[in-house]
């Protein structure tokens, strides 16, 4: 386990930019492709069990979609992997803290995981890159309904200090809960979830829109840090 620094400015510049850049929508948990194209193809998402690493939608597999964002969450993330000490190592820690992650080299997907809250999703974001790269602690999330944004964004842990980047190995795949309605309090019912991998090195262009299969109320939400399965990133609530 690592803890990292406190990200004060990156957390208010998500919060302010990042609803405004999220507009598309639909409506079931689906994967996203490559985000460098925010225009990306939508698909219903099918369900997955906890504690999976391969990247899958919510079940065994699920389409690519595309989209946009908004969001932050709670927790410590897991150790990726080991650094690499060599300075021709590409595929290690050390490369990825001076190498942010490219949309382009990413899968983003969002899962429903069997056994987990009616209101909790899972995002996958997958490195399909040959080098290892960074990643903020926790993707930014947003919400849509009907093809326009709810104006809410999913608040991630304060108080982060540490490792410069949350690092995602070539062919790894980094995971984050989000909590659509913690407290069971009434909101909007959104149909689609709205993620940008890394809002500190990435445009809001990058982002992703995913629908979900259960359209869900959305009231406070929260996500948790980048984690390296699916049960640690549930662990975070």
């Amino acid at each position: 386990m690592r803890t990292y620094r406190l990200r004060t400015t990156a957390l208010a510049a998500a919060t302010a930019g990042l609803a405004l850049a999220l507009t598309a929508c639909g409506g079931s948990d689906s994967a996203g492709g490559p985000t460098a194209n925010p225009a990306a193809t939508k698909s219903a998402d099918k369900q997955v069990s906890t504690g999976t690493v391969a990247p899958s939608g919510e079940g065994a597999s699920a389409a690519p979609s595309a989209g946009k964002v908004t969001g932050t969450g709670t927790a410590t993330p897991a150790k990726a992997g080991s650094g690499g000490k060599n300075k021709g190592d590409t595929t290690g820690d050390s490369y990825a803290y001076t190498h942010p992650c490219s949309a382009r080299d990413l899968t983003v997907k969002v899962t429903s995981p069997t056994g987990a809250p009616a209101t909790v999703r899972v995002i996958t974001v997958t490195n399909n890159g040959s080098t290892s790269c960074g990643l903020d602690y926790f993707p930014t999330v947003g919400f849509s309904a009907k093809g326009g944004t709810l104006g809410l964004q999913a608040t991630a842990p304060g108080g982060l200090g540490g490792a410069p980047a949350y690092p995602v190995h070539p062919g790894a795949t980094a995971y984050a809960a989000v909590d659509l309605n913690p407290s069971g309090g009434n909101g909007p019912v959104a149909d689609e979830v709205n993620v940008l991998a890394d809002k500190e090195h990435m445009p809001n262009a990058d982002g992703v829109s995913l629908q979900l299969a259960k359209p869900g109320t959305v009231a406070n939400p929260k996500v948790g840090l980048y984690r390296t399965n699916t049960r640690d990133a549930l662990s975070a609530f």
